[in-house]
């Protein structure tokens, strides 16, 4: 049976205006084509746009290219950067890219708003996301409970980040209004507001969560880069970095689409089966911004989050869908069709 999936932004002022979204500054928008891959022109061309190649909870899409499984599958793929995966699906909604490397709660609400988009490889079962609060508030910030009245970082407005911080301060009485969210990106930016005060927690991934746990700079409020914290913090597998493609264009493009799962589901066995310091090594050298070990360290501790086959987790939609529901009016007063959010007829015949 075919399943299928649209992916969404859930800023408030809807599509266009995602394209002028705050984001992330250490990805500065960038193309990435051919880093480290084969890549050379020949092949069936596509256009991949990822939300930050160099974080560690997208790293699939560049250690594809760096293993030369697209090459092997006659693939010639461009993978493009935005700063966040707000943008990426905004680009992919646009027609300027075939794929985009986001986050899978979004599919949701755009199925509300009648874009239809699907996921079609599922590289995790928990988001890769931690809650840091800055040193000097760690005295003021224990849980959730204390977000009122604090200024929380996240990447972008409509971001996964953004979904996640509303839904844990909801959770735990404190409403939406009661907190100020802040777009500050990830790396350099999110670690210069935390130490300057311009945010007093946030949410973020690796290695930037590594960075900032070197630096001193925060400690870690909660701990979503595995299925038990996924658990403990949503309350069931959260299903967040995918390759989503709208509807038509996969149904037009089948053989293609199969071309890049068989690619990726290969780069997720290769990740299940290598050690954190191998998965180092075969990406670009300057990911690691000059400390190997801290990099290594990183991947070692996002691990966890990816599948191992692409599959989407059992209930792992319907956690989405709690989450957000809990504060997104769209979500919760709509009756949303979770079997047409994602498809696993590309990852079945994968396998």
């Amino acid at each position: 049976m075919r399943k299928t999936a649209r992916y969404a932004s859930l800023a408030v002022s809807g599509l266009l205006a995602l394209t002028s979204l705050t984001a992330c500054a250490n990805d500065a928008s960038s193309t990435a084509a051919g880093s480290g891959g084969k890549g050379g022109g020949k092949g069936t061309k596509v256009k991949i746009m990822v939300g930050g190649l160099d974080k560690v909870i997208y790293m699939p899409a560049m250690l594809t290219q760096r293993l030369g499984f697209f090459d092997a599958e006659g693939l010639d793929v461009e993978l493009l950067s935005e700063p966040a995966g707000v943008q990426a699906e905004t680009a992919l909604v646009s027609g300027q890219v075939q794929g985009a490397v986001g986050f899978y709660d979004h599919t949701l609400d755009l199925q509300t708003k009648g874009k239809s988009v699907e996921s079609v490889v599922q590289f995790s079962h928990a988001p890769g996301e931690v809650e840091v609060v800055s040193t000097k508030k760690a005295g003021d910030i224990s849980s959730p409970k204390d977000f009122k009245g604090k200024k929380l970082g996240i990447t972008g407005l409509g971001s996964s980040t953004d979904f996640l911080t509303k839904y844990l301060a909801v959770k735990n009485g404190v409403q939406v209004s009661e907190f100020s969210p802040v777009a500050v990106g990830a790396g350099p930016t999110f670690i210069s507001a935390l130490q300057q005060g311009s945010i007093d927690a946030g949410m973020t991934t690796d290695p930037t969560v590594a960075t900032i746990l070197d630096k001193k700079a925060g400690k870690i409020l909660l701990d979503m880069r595995t299925p038990e914290g996924s658990q403990e913090a949503l309350g069931g597998p959260y299903p967040s970095s995918s390759l989503y493609m709208q509807t038509d264009w996969v149904n037009g493009h089948k053989d293609t689409v199969q071309k890049l799962t068989n690619a990726f589901v290969k780069t997720l066995k290769w990740m299940s089966t290598h050690s954190a310091d191998e998965i180092a090594a075969k990406m670009p050298a300057d990911y690691s911004q000059g400390n190997k070990k801290l990099y290594a360290e990183a991947i070692k501790a996002t691990l966890p989050m990816f599948t191992k086959d692409g599959v989407m987790p059992a209930n792992g939609p319907e956690t989405v869908e709690k989450v957000l529901k809990a504060f997104n009016p769209n979500i919760k007063n709509a009756k949303v069709d979770l079997s047409k959010t994602y498809t696993t007829e590309f990852v079945d015949a994968a396998k």
